[in-house]
């Protein structure tokens, strides 16, 4: 099981001219200079742009294309080392040798404390060994990071669910919701949980 979806990036912007005026002893005037372009959008203003739009989105595909997008911005460390502890870690992952992913990643979150996906990535490794507890120790790391982790509080309402915790999970997958409305998983989930705890007189 994972806790993970897909990846991409875009944005733009210019400047403008003015004709030079001519200076009062009649030297010719040095030529207007064009107005320098905007500074690059920080990642925090690039996240909040993708989650105002991941939130108003209405169409499932283009929801998904954002939230690549937005996973992109969140795998990003800004570290090589780091990055690379990542990619051996899915290797590891992907070959089913968790304690080895699990070393890489231990490393990853003792360098790098503030990264929430280092956090987010550990978090998955417990869960697919049953770790639950250990698991919901990273995704509060995460969730501390980036409140609106949505991959983070999946993995929080999966939990709760395999747990026996369905209201939780409910709630879990309703802030899912709040924050990707489209996420047809989370719509699914829950529907049905909400349809078994009205079965239960909850």
């Amino acid at each position: 099981m994972r806790i993970l979806f897909a990846f991409l990036t875009a944005l733009l912007v210019s400047g403008a001219t003015s004709m030079p005026a001519r200076a009062a002893d009649d030297q010719p005037a040095a030529p207007a200079t064009p107005e320098a372009p905007a500074a690059p959008m920080t990642k925090q203003a690039r996240l909040d742009k993708l989650f105002s739009d991941l939130k108003r989105e209405r169409n499932e595909k283009a929801a998904e294309r954002i939230a690549g997008n937005i996973w992109s911005e969140w795998f990003q460390s800004g570290s090589a080392s780091i990055d690379l502890m990542m990619l051996w870690s899915q290797k590891a992952m992907d070959n089913q040798k968790f304690d080895v992913a699990l070393d890489f990643l231990d490393q990853v979150v003792t360098l790098q404390p503030t990264y929430a996906e280092g956090w987010n990535r550990r978090a998955t490794v417990h869960f697919m060994m049953k770790n639950y507890g250990k698991s919901m120790s990273d995704i509060d790391h995460t969730l501390q990071l980036e409140p609106r982790h949505f991959g983070a509080l999946s993995g929080l309402a999966q939990i709760m669910a395999l747990t026996g915790h369905k209201q939780s999970a409910l709630e879990a997958w309703q802030k899912v919701l709040a924050i990707y409305p489209m996420m047809r998983s989370a719509q699914d989930q829950v529907a049905t949980l909400s349809e078994e705890l009205a079965g239960e007189g909850i």
